[in-house]
């Protein structure tokens, strides 16, 4: 369910490119200076400035790769600081960075793409636009550099060293390629289209169907299906074998799922055009039957593992699926609980299967990337993998043999392992990311790769320097790494650091000057404070006080920026926190913002997170409750002047809480929430609430409409109609509570949009009517 804003981009055709292009800047050098020399006069902070995107200081390179051989390194850039990117590369021995691929027709936007991207892009929260994505193309011994770049209108493959561009396959809007990926040898690019699985012999221009028998959308193959993209961070539906001569691929059956009409009420036409209807498993009910087969790229037949997930069965949900050396197809089973998590082994010519490790916790498994095959015998055996458990209360990391035998730990400690970054087995070092050094942070530590049963764990070497969020990339030859580094005062900055000590080889992006628009605004970062729950749970929050010589000393008006749901952090030491448009806005006019990551929020552990199991709208609102108390006792906010808001999970968060505490919150805004558990969906669901006919008693006390009588405050909701993922049904239902109770309400519908807004004049509307009615109300 978690709603994180994104500032990627992608779009259509092509340009041909050259390495230094006249109408381009030779390097991001000059375009930082030359957005650094913008007018730096003050102006009254608009309304407007809450929607614009990218945020101030997020036009940093994104999506950073380096090439098959480690000599170049390439990334998406804008040059003019908006969400349509282009791709550009860094030459380690010129340390020029050159335009190399742009498109002709500026490449993706929201009116060139199908219905089926853009509900994907929905599930992905991308707002990107121009190139989004791309993938180099490892043809070795090749000395060829080339990119494949899916596009709207086709799949192109772009030479560096030539500057030629191929048009490999053409994409239409009645019948357009999904999720194209490359093989790991570069011969062959997979993709869906029609709902098949194809594939295209990059060498010889020729195309495969390797699936048939797919059934409009209720029978498909190679595509994840909504739970997983939406809930499992599972995106896609296929995965090439290790030495690119199988695919295993999914086969989705949601023919059982009774459909969820969506009207498109603001359409003036009426019929099929102004009507969708979604496969949508509410809690309690069916899920989707999911197959996982395995075909050869020569075609043939089909080989299908033993495993029919869905049906409420022991082996509910399909997770991860990955493959070992020798062509082990391994996939990760959840039970229907998420209490039982199986790693299943796979013979692809029998479809037999092996069970190789169970993960258990009576409070609820927690999905992740972290398994890692390993190619040597790193213990003595041949072969076997990395992976991550929660058993002591945070993630670490365990080596397990071939047959799935934990040989031992490989990381302990009150903090958690986020990703495995890198592996280097002929060194035996193990790189990852994680939370050593406190759990507002993310930075990127080694380890050695053999556990020691007979003495205490080294502690983890810190590779990245600086306080702050680190995202980092590990080139082939485990010498180097890109380093994204952002923290509450600094923007994103990208450098080149290398992998045996941290220390700085070269800066490939940075804002010397600070950032214009932050500056012109005068925003300030937010304080990060402190304050305990009721159990003594240590809670950490930020806050954004108004400038006191322009407004006076405090107490001031507050809003409460909430979120509070499971896997999700608010309060971090990043730049996104100084960012915060909304917040930053507020505060302009004389409100004190705060923002407090409750219990049950992610990075502290399964038991901080465990702790509202069962317990939606309780103890997350208690929590938000003591955080402003704890305001109240510093003199920095009175009793009956605070306000909530918040989307999503953070949107019935604002409402639950206004409604338990009617004395101390005065109005609330509620964006696209969820105002019944039982109208959600079954993952996130049942995940954290069981059951509907096991948990009646959570689910009604969870339920907004439950509170409503109590309610004394101000309410707006805010809510898109075609919203395929939090139903518009979610605030209807609650507006007749609202109505049978005899209460007031405001509510502000798009009905042209899903669950966040996207058009331009849509947020801006949204952005004025929310400060109206914070104006009014507080």
């Amino acid at each position: 369910m978690h709603t994180v804003g994104t500032n990627s981009g992608t779009k259509n055709s092509l340009k041909r490119s050259r390495s230094k292009s006249l109408d381009m800047p030779a390097t991001i050098t000059m375009i930082s200076q030359k957005v650094n020399n913008e007018d730096d006069d003050c102006s009254l902070f608009s309304v407007e400035e809450i929607v614009q995107y990218p945020l101030p200081g997020y036009v940093a390179p994104t999506s950073v790769s380096f090439s098959p051989d480690d000599d170049m390194i390439t990334y998406l850039f804008s040059p003019d600081h908006s969400l349509s990117r282009k791709v550009f590369c860094f030459n380690m021995e010129s340390g020029n960075h050159d335009l190399v691929f742009s498109p002709a027709d500026g490449g993706l936007d929201e009116s060139n793409i199908s219905e089926e991207e853009k509900l994907r892009r929905e599930r992905a929260r991308e707002r990107g636009l121009g190139v989004t994505r791309y993938e180099w193309v490892k043809m070795l011994p090749s000395k060829k550099k080339m990119i494949m770049v899916p596009l709207p209108d086709g799949v192109y493959v772009y030479d560096l060293s030539s500057s030629k561009v191929d048009l490999k396959l053409q994409s239409t809007p009645g019948s357009p390629i999904i999720d194209p990926h490359l093989s790991p040898d570069g011969n062959m690019l997979a993709f869906v289209r029609d709902h098949e699985l194809h594939v295209f012999d990059i060498l010889y221009n020729k195309e495969k169907q390797l699936t048939y028998g797919a059934k409009g959308c209720t029978l498909t193959h190679g595509l994840a299906e909504y739970i997983a993209q939406e809930e499992m961070d599972r995106k896609n539906g296929y995965w090439w074998s290790l030495d690119s001569k199988f695919i295993a691929f999914t086969q989705v059956d949601s023919s059982e799922i009774p459909l969820y009409r969506i009207m498109h009420q603001g359409k003036s036409s009426v019929g099929v055009d102004a009507q969708e209807d979604h496969a949508y498993p509410f809690a309690g009910s069916s899920n989707v039957k999911v197959r996982l087969g395995v075909v050869s790229i020569a075609g043939g037949p089909i080989t299908w593992m033993n495993l029919l997930c869905g049906g409420n069965s022991d082996e509910e949900y399909l997770a991860r699926v990955n493959w070992m050396p020798g062509n082990i197809l391994i996939a990760q089973v959840l039970n229907r609980a998420q209490t039982e998590l199986n790693i299943l082994k796979f013979d692809i010519k029998t479809g037999l299967r092996k069970v190789l490790l169970v993960e258990e916790h009576d409070t609820w498994v927690n999905l992740h990337d972290c398994f890692t095959p390993l190619d040597k015998a790193t213990s003595g055996g041949a072969g076997g993998f990395l992976w991550a458990s929660e058993k002591t209360g945070f993630r670490h990391l365990y080596l397990h043999d071939i047959d799935g035998h934990c040989l031992g730990p490989l990381t302990e400690g009150d903090w958690m392992v986020e990703q495995i970054a890198g592996i280097n087995e002929a060194s035996g070092i193990l790189y990852f990311t994680g939370t050593v050094d406190g759990p507002l942070e993310s930075n990127l530590y080694s380890v050695k790769l053999v556990p020691n049963r007979a003495h205490p764990l080294q502690a983890p070497v810190r590779l990245t320097r600086g306080n702050g969020k680190h995202i980092v990339v590990l080139d082939h030859q485990m010498q180097r790494f890109i380093d994204i580094h952002d923290s509450l005062t600094s923007p994103p900055k990208v450098v080149l650091c290398s992998l045996r000590d941290g220390s700085l080889i070269a800066t490939l992006y940075d804002q010397p000057s600070g950032v214009p628009r932050f500056k012109r605004l005068r925003l300030e970062p937010p304080e990060i404070v402190q304050v305990k729950a009721n159990d003594g749970s240590v809670l950490y929050a930020s806050l954004y006080k108004p400038d006191e010589t322009r407004f006076g000393p405090p107490p001031y008006k507050t809003m409460i920026s909430v979120y509070g749901g499971p896997s999700v952090q608010l309060v971090s030491d990043s730049w996104i926190n100084a960012v915060d448009m909304r917040a930053q806005y507020l505060r302009s006019k004389g409100i004190l913002v705060w923002k407090l990551d409750n219990r049950g929020s992610a990075r502290r552990g399964l038991n901080f997170e465990g702790a509202v199991k069962h317990k939606f709208g309780r103890i997350d609102a208690e929590d938000q409750l003591a955080g402003a108390e704890w305001l109240i006792s510093k003199g920095l906010a009175k009793e009956g002047s605070i306000g909530l808001y918040g989307w999503s999970y953070g949107g019935y968060l604002s409402a639950m809480t206004l409604a338990r505490f009617p004395d101390m919150f005065c109005c609330a805004v509620a964006g696209a929430p969820v105002t019944s558990w039982d109208g959600y969906d079954t993952f996130y669901t049942e995940k954290y609430m069981g059951l509907p006919s096991e948990n009646v008693d959570g689910y009604e006390y969870g339920s907004v409409m439950h509170h409503v009588g109590n309610v004394k405050g101000k309410l707006l909701l805010v809510h898109g109609m075609i919203d395929e993922n939090v139903h518009f049904r979610h605030t209807a239902r609650l507006v007749n509570a609202f109505v049978a109770a005899g209460k007031p309400y405001e509510l502000l519908i798009f009905p042209d949009e899903r669950h966040m807004p996207r058009r331009l004049r849509d947020r801006i509307y949204m952005e004025e009517r929310i400060w109206e009615f914070i104006e009014r109300n507080l």
